[in-house]
């Protein structure tokens, strides 16, 4: 039971990466919620960048599919602990950069924090 909705949690974790990736694509401007202060979004260059994060974020999210369709609970549990790095990577990066205490460890953090508790039954299953 707790490894079905762990991986159905799973599942959430990629929608939410697919549509993060995907964000930036029609609204670069949602970048600023990412909480780094004054986000060029006008910039071509942020943008770029921001274009290649976008990629990397959707197919993390696709891969995610990957593993549920044809995958075992285990590899996904190891794919999920170890996708958890980058949310826990982006607060710190938010947190260099001076940016809201609350968004790296209300979002960034947290994120990482749930992506850690879904890996857990995975591995374990």
């Amino acid at each position: 039971m707790l490894t079905t909705v762990a991986t159905a949690l799973a599942g959430l974790v990629g929608v939410a990466v697919i549509f993060m990736g995907a964000l930036p694509f029609w609204a670069p401007r949602a970048a600023a919620g990412f909480g780094i202060p004054d986000t060029p979004t006008e910039d071509r260059s942020f943008r770029a960048w921001l274009t290649v994060k976008a990629m990397r974020d959707l197919a993390c999210g696709l891969f995610v599919f990957v593993l549920l369709v044809g995958g075992t609970p285990h590899l996904l549990g190891w794919f999920i602990l170890v996708m958890a790095v980058i949310p826990a990577g982006d607060a710190l990066i938010v947190l260099r950069s001076n940016g809201p205490k609350a968004t790296a460890y209300g979002v960034h953090g947290a994120t990482a924090a749930v992506m850690l508790a879904i890996s857990v039954p995975l591995l374990i299953a």
